[in-house]
């Protein structure tokens, strides 16, 4: 118990320093996403956005996490045990391919077939057999993906990731899993200590570095809490421990196929971005969002805990649909061209201006961060 505490704190402080130190290094060095700092490898500018985001937070909370569950792992305060071990080392080989990403122009498929091998690497085919273990390398990535894709706006991941480790602490320490235990409270604790900097406005982003090590652990030991117990139970507090970053993903995917939008072009279509729309704030969509993931995290420990049955994970399933139909009926605008700008052809037609003369065109709404 004291130990944990301790740990607890000694993570959450280690990471604000980190965070701290590396978004200066950042901002000399040049990595930061996408509002406007000129570095060297910036992302596409996103309109109203001028501030400079360095992406070195994620750095900070792999870093944090690894010192601080290696050192009770080292000091026998906390043993991880093995398999707990294993997994944080493949973790950091996930958050290396993150920060590679951060830095270096990355192809997505690359990030997604090295978190597909780390997970192979980490899946209990002892336990849940080679077809259910191949089932459960695919649902790792598509979770992993889905908090790579909650990063979209600040705080987003982090508030999420907070809330669902917390929750999956208290199910692997039911299961007596004391080492993943210990290691999801270091990461919980992490988490909380990035998102002093990472609360909107933000000063840092994880970037692909901390959304790709903090989806793949939890992914990874949802798997590992749930291998043995039965099959109803399981998959109904799994999916809803990862119901609102799935919600997410549904909703992007299903409102972008109605409007006919590429599904890898940024677009605000999110539910942070739903929720801007309907006038919440951005700290008021964060808290909004962690609701959701709070109520749905509770479902989730409540099925481990044997407090619900596993049929109370039809209310997460509900929730997700009805984020569904609202895709469905409210699909995302396509983007708008300005053709008045357009440079016309020798000796082609002069294009028609897209707004009356003296008529200033209006001006798009302050929108959370589009990836």
């Amino acid at each position: 118990m004291l130990y944990g505490i301790a740990a607890a704190v000694a993570a959450l402080l280690l990471t604000a320093a980190l965070t701290a130190l590396l978004r200066s290094l950042s901002l000399r060095l040049g990595p930061a996403d996408g509002r406007g700092f000129p570095a060297r490898r910036a992302r596409p500018r996103v309109p109203g956005r001028g501030r400079p985001v360095p992406l070195l937070g994620g750095a900070a909370v792999a870093g944090a996490t690894a010192l601080v569950g290696w050192a009770g792992d080292w000091t026998g305060a906390a043993p991880l045990g093995p398999e707990t071990g294993r997994l944080l080392a493949v973790a950091l080989a996930v958050a290396l391919l993150g920060l590679a990403a951060d830095l270096l122009p990355v192809p997505p498929v690359v990030c997604v077939a090295g978190v597909a091998v780390a997970a192979a690497l980490t899946v209990p085919y002892d336990v849940l057999g080679l077809p259910a273990g191949i089932l459960a390398v695919v649902w790792i990535v598509l979770v992993v993906q889905a908090f790579r894709s909650l990063d979209h706006a600040d705080g987003v991941m982090g508030t999420v990731g907070v809330i669902t480790a917390f929750a999956l602490g208290g199910c692997a320490a039911a299961e007596l899993m004391d080492g993943l235990a210990a290691l999801l409270s270091v990461l919980a604790a992490a988490l909380t200590g990035f998102l002093m900097h990472g609360w909107p406005p933000a000063r840092s982003a994880p970037g692909r570095c901390g959304s790709l090590f903090a989806g793949f652990l939890l992914a990874s030991a949802i798997v590992r809490v749930h291998a043995e117990r039965p099959a109803g139970s399981g998959l109904g507090a799994a999916f809803a421990l990862t119901a609102v970053a799935g919600a997410d993903v549904v909703l992007v995917l299903v409102s972008r196929w109605r409007a006919g939008c590429p599904l890898p072009r940024p677009a605000p279509d999110h539910l942070v971005h739903r929720l801007r729309r309907a006038g919440l704030t951005r700290q008021g969509a964060l808290v909004v969002t962690g609701l959701a993931a709070f109520a749905a995290a509770f479902v989730g420990l409540g099925i481990d805990l044997g407090w619900l049955g596993a049929g109370a994970a039809w209310w997460p399933v509900g929730a997700v649909a009805a984020v569904a139909v609202v895709g469905a009926v409210r699909p995302v605008a396509r983007p708008h061209r300005d053709r008045s700008r357009a440079i016309p052809a020798p000796g082609g037609p002069v294009p028609r201006p897209s707004a009356r003369p003296g008529r200033p065109r209006p001006e798009a709404p302050d929108m959370v961060k589009v990836r």
